[in-house]
């Protein structure tokens, strides 16, 4: 009977917990941008999304990426001789000249702050060679360093091609494990620049309105913007409120506000209602099978300031849920087995001593008396057979 009613009290927590799923699935954001991801920086748990896995085209946030592969895998002091291929690109341009000999990290600035077309080829060039060969080996990168599984990109800049696409939740996981490297952190966060080239000097401004304080957010700490008239508007941004930090990517805004406006809305939605929070390392976390589980170390997680469900499964896998049903993240538990049973040595029981040395007693006397008359019969015979001799 009792096994009967935790069966069945499980499965209506389940139909409770489904219900929950889908209603909350329903709910929406009232963005404009035709898709949207927005992740904890910090933690990489998903606080919403919008057809964050449809097939987009990212314009300049292409960006992000080559600028954080040239970072891990070029050196920032080399001295970069500008091709004529560079200086020919179009679009947004920081003017640099043929022949014009520039340190990487410097291209990279130009890059990223003033979105410069003509650095990005640059820096592919000096990266790989040329930048077919860039594109390929920054595929197989983001596959592999960050597990990208919608992404392909045909050059370094993200003008438009028609095979050149990713997705809200893949720029969302670029833009989050970019932000980890302190020397792309720094110039993604870069408001005002000094740049001084062969045929351009000037202060170069970040074209991200948030971050320049033109579209006023205070907690706004970087940010990438990009268009084009195929790709429309789209925008990259990371905020940070001193209890938790953000990333947000909008794809396909049709004007240039709307991007800024459904970034605001994504912000505050995340600093309104998720809050970080820590598994204690040891914490154990039973399934329905009688399973326990529990993190190796102290675990930072995401949950809904509301209150948050946890759910663990038979692999260990740890999904916390908000007070709605909905999934914010999933954590990998370690398998605790369960103490060996002791088994309990067979012990004799202990003999009063006074009857254990009456016993003893006894056995030497019964040993004594058999000596006696073993002896007494060798006597007899030996007594005899000298009669007889």
């Amino acid at each position: 009977m009792k096994s009967f009613l935790q069966i069945s009290i499980m499965v209506i927590f389940f139909i409770f917990n489904q219900f929950h799923v889908a209603a909350a699935e329903i709910q929406q954001l009232p963005l404009k941008s035709e898709a949207a991801a927005l992740l904890d920086s910090d933690t990489g748990a998903v606080l919403y999304s919008k057809n964050a896995n449809q097939k987009m085209y990212p314009a300049s946030l292409t960006k992000i990426a080559t600028a954080i592969y040239a970072i891990e895998k070029g050196q920032l002091d080399r001295i970069v001789t500008v091709s004529g291929n560079a200086v020919r690109q179009d679009g947004t341009r920081v003017y640099l000249n043929e022949g014009e000999k520039v340190p990487l990290k410097m291209l990279l600035q130009g890059m990223l702050v003033n979105s410069g077309n003509d650095a990005a080829v640059a820096i592919a060039e000096s990266i790989d060679g040329s930048v077919p060969q860039f594109a390929e080996n920054l595929n197989n990168y983001l596959r592999a360093k960050i597990g990208v599984t919608h992404t392909h990109f045909t050059n370094p800049s993200g003008l438009f091609d028609a095979n050149h696409y990713t997705t809200a939740m893949d720029m969302a996981l670029i833009t989050n494990y970019a932000i980890k490297n302190p020397i792309f952190k720094e110039i993604f966060g870069t408001k005002v620049l000094p740049w001084k080239g062969q045929s351009w000097q000037t202060n170069i401004v970040t074209h991200h309105k948030m971050l320049r304080g033109e579209f006023l957010y205070p907690e706004v700490t970087g940010g990438k913007t990009g268009y084009t008239s195929e790709t429309k508007q789209t925008l990259a941004t990371t905020a940070d409120n001193g209890k938790i930090r953000l990333t947000a990517v909008v794809l396909k805004s049709n004007l240039k506000n709307d991007k800024y406006i459904d970034t605001t809305v994504l912000l505050d939605y995340g600093f309104k209602n998720f809050q970080h929070t820590v598994i204690k390392k040891g914490e154990v976390f039973t399934t329905a099978e009688r399973k326990e589980f529990s993190p190796e170390n102290d675990m930072l997680i995401t949950e809904r300031i509301g209150g948050c469900l946890k759910n663990v499964a038979d692999n260990g896998l740890l999904s916390i849920l908000d007070n709605k049903g909905q999934l914010v993240q999933t954590v990998q538990l370690t398998y605790k087995e369960p103490p060996k049973p002791k088994v309990a040595a067979i012990e004799t029981p202990k003999k009063d001593n006074q009857k254990q040395e009456e016993e003893e007693i006894i056995l030497i006397n019964s040993i004594v008396i058999m000596m006696v008359v073993l002896l007494a019969i060798a006597l007899k015979l030996r007594i005899k057979g000298q009669r007889e001799y």
